[in-house]
This record gives structure tokens, sequence and C-alpha cells, in this order.
């Protein structure tokens, strides 16, 4: 392993440079044509055979090394529309049109740049330490990721066609950890999650005569306070869920009575029995509401997003955990908790019928995070993903990325004959 991971030494300044630079101009989601091109030519400059446009705007990378299995590697590419607050002097000021044609910021939130940054100096390194490994590997940059779309979209573009079914799929994610820990967890690692848009239909009218109306106010009100008592009535205390509404629009004056009221719900889940159960439950509400308004129509309850389970399989995350720790020592490779967050990273597992896991990699200060965790202020102190403050330091963040995509794909693919020892 030192052997191989001896040219990362002199690759840490470009990879540094590309992470400030993708931070610095993060594109939302099947938008990331400028963050495609760049992670393009980077494999092309490192002997892969690239295909670009894969879903959109995905990227896959292939290198072929002899006979052996077929390791997949995957990063996410795509930005958040969020307005930096980091103060950094690679602040991302850049803006995009969202799903709606609306002109927003975009910043790199959750940290896709870090992981395109890893994957991109993992697939270098490999490269360059082909005498020490035999198979085929498959480097994948997704798009979409946000949308819990991109996955599905390079596998009905034929991602598999590229260099045949992989026979195992890795991926990792920056979290707000202490940056150079890696955490592992075997089995169910990150929940499930279902969104759905919600038109609740009133009859609007004057705000003066609330008599002629149906007001649908009113009615959205109720079903965002009985929503609330899914989790708390409805499921058990040994089982997990949430149910956030994150937006409810309605009207358009003070003195106006709206004719509809709109909703996104959002629903987290670990267990598949508790999503449908929950799911069952948000419908219910939503329509018997509508009933008891008095609704002049039925309101339109309508998927928007769609993440399932990340599951790792466990012999395999057992594996990985090993090599972990013979890398970077105990004390740094730890069991991960459950991440109430969503990944589609896991569709590329399921479609090709293969073992998958999914890791964390810690992003952030040491200091600052041990600290908050003494004084019982975690969550208060530290940025996590999705926040206008989150930003990994670059070191040692980079090369234990790096480090852990490199080790883990060489714990699958295959050790030349010359190097076996009888």
């Amino acid at each position: 392993m030192t052997s191989v991971l001896a040219p990362l030494e002199g690759l840490l300044p470009s990879l540094r440079e590309l992470y400030v630079d993708l931070h610095r101009n993060p594109e939302l989601s099947f938008a990331e044509y400028r963050t495609a091109a760049e992670l393009a030519r980077r494999l092309t400059e490192a002997g892969y055979e690239v295909r670009t446009g894969i879903g959109g705007t995905g990227v896959a990378g292939v290198l072929h090394n002899g006979p052996g299995p077929v390791v997949m590697l995957r990063a996410d590419i795509d930005a958040l529309p969020v307005e930096e607050k980091t103060g950094l002097d690679y602040a991302s000021r850049a803006h995009g049109t969202d799903e709606d044609g609306k002109d927003v910021p975009v910043m790199h939130a959750c940290g896709h740049d870090m992981h395109a940054t890893w994957l991109s100096g993992a697939a270098d390194v490999l490269a360059r330490a082909r005498e020490s490994w035999r198979g085929t590997l498959l480097v994948v940059f997704q798009p979409g990721e946000e949308r819990g779309s991109g996955a599905k979209a390079m596998l009905r573009d034929g991602l598999f066609d590229l260099a045949g079914l992989p026979s195992v799929v890795l991926g990792q994610h920056v979290v707000p950890g202490p940056a150079g820990w890696v955490l592992t967890r075997p089995g169910v690692i990150m929940a499930a999650t279902d969104a759905l848009r919600i038109v609740l239909h009133g009859r609007g009218g004057h705000g003066s005569r609330p008599e002629t109306t149906i007001d649908p106010a009113v009615m959205a009100a109720s079903v965002v306070m009985r929503l609330q008592t899914i989790v708390s009535r409805e499921i058990s205390a040994t089982e997990s869920a949430v149910v956030t509404v994150g937006q409810l629009h309605v009207g358009t004056a003070n003195n106006i009575i709206a004719d509809d009221a709109v909703l996104e719900v959002n629903v987290r889940s670990f267990d598949e029995q508790v999503r449908e159960k929950v799911l069952a439950a948000v419908e219910r509400i939503v329509r018997a509401e509508a009933v008891a308004a008095g609704a002049p129509e039925p309101p339109e309850i309508t998927p928007i997003a769609s993440f399932p389970v990340t599951a790792n399989d466990e012999g395999t995350n057992t594996r990985l955990t090993s090599v972990f720790r013979e890398h970077f020592g105990a004390e740094r490779v730890l069991e991960a908790p459950l991440v109430t967050g969503s990944e589609d990273f896991s569709e590329f597992g399921r479609a090709a019928g293969v073992p998958s896991v999914f890791w964390l990699v810690g992003g952030l200060d040491p200091e600052q995070v041990l600290t908050a965790i003494a004084a019982g202020r975690f969550e208060r102190d530290v940025p996590s993903n999705h926040s206008s403050l989150f930003a990994p330091v670059l070191e040692p963040t980079v090369r234990a990325g790096v480090e852990t995509l490199v080790t883990g794909a060489l714990a699958f693919l295959s050790v030349p004959s010359d190097m076996v020892v009888a």
C-alpha cells in the first residue's frame, strides 16, 4: 500500500486546486456541465476510456487491467440552491436556475465537490499503480443525486454496458466529523426518503366574507398539525420515522382567501413496513381533512422524489472495515450511527444485483468537533451538510478520502500472480 499511495503526495496540490475550483463553481442537478468536463479531462489524462453525457451530465471512466473483477467507484457531483455564508476566500458566488425556472444562489453545501475530488484522485493513483492489481475499474461521477434520480438516469442510459456488471459498488460521503476519521456500518446506514407535493382545493373569496369560502389556509394548517401525530402516535417508540412539512404556499394578499394551498412533505424511514405505514397515514390524514373542511374536490397527492434505504452488504462491509483499520488504525475507524439523510447510491448495487458499501469520512476540524461534543454543543456549534456554513477543511480530508477509495478498491481487485506469496 505504501508504494501504491506514494504518488498521492505529488498529486495533492492539484487535487486541492480541483476542490477549490469545484467549490467556487458549483452547478445544480443535471446542469453540471463545467464540472463534468473537468472531471472527464482528468480521467482522460489518467488513461481511462471516458464517456460523457450519461444520464444527462454523468461521466464514467473505464480502466481495463487484465482479467479480474469489475470494481465500481462512485461520487456525486451536483450542488444545492443554497447561498454560501462560510466566508472562505473561495466561497461560491454562483447562481443557477432551479426546477421552477427561478434564479437561485448555488453552493456545494453537501460536500459533493469533495466527493468528486476524492474520486478523481483515487482514479489517478490507481491508474499509476496498475502493476499492483488486476481487473477493471469503473469510475462513475453521478449527476442529480440531490433530486434522487441521477443514479437511475445513468443506469437507464446504459452505464453497465461500458464494462459489464460490476462485482462490487463502493462509495463514500463527507460528514461533519473529525477530518480523517472513517465511519462504517453493516446493514442499513441511511434512511429512505419520500417527497410528496400536496394540493388542497378550497373555494376562494374576499377576506371579509369567509362564510362564502372554503379556506385552504385553515385546511392546510389542520393538515400540518395532524401530520405531526403520525410519528408520535402511530409509530412504535422502538421504530423510527420523520415527517417534515418543508413548504406551504397559500394566498397572494392579506384580504384574499385563496382557492388552493400547496404543501411539500418529506418522509424519512429505515424500514419498508414503517415507510408504507407512514405514507398511508399521510394520505389518510390529507384526504380526511379535506372532507372535514368540505373541500369541493379531493386533494392531489403527487410523489416528487424517492430515495431507497442505503443498506450495506454485511460481509463486504466487514472486509472493508478491516482494511481501513489496518491502514488508518483502529482509533480512526469507528461504527457509523444511523443517518436520517438519504442517498440514491444503492440504486447501482440493486440494479447489478451485487454487494455495495457506502461509508462516511469526517471532514471538519477535529479540535472544533471534539470540543463541541465534549461540551454537549455538537448540534449547535458544528455545521452539518446542507448548511450554508458547511465547509470541509482541505487537509487531511482530501488525503483521507483518496486513501479510503484506493484501499477499498484494492481490497477487491485481483493481486497479480507474481505478487502472491505461497
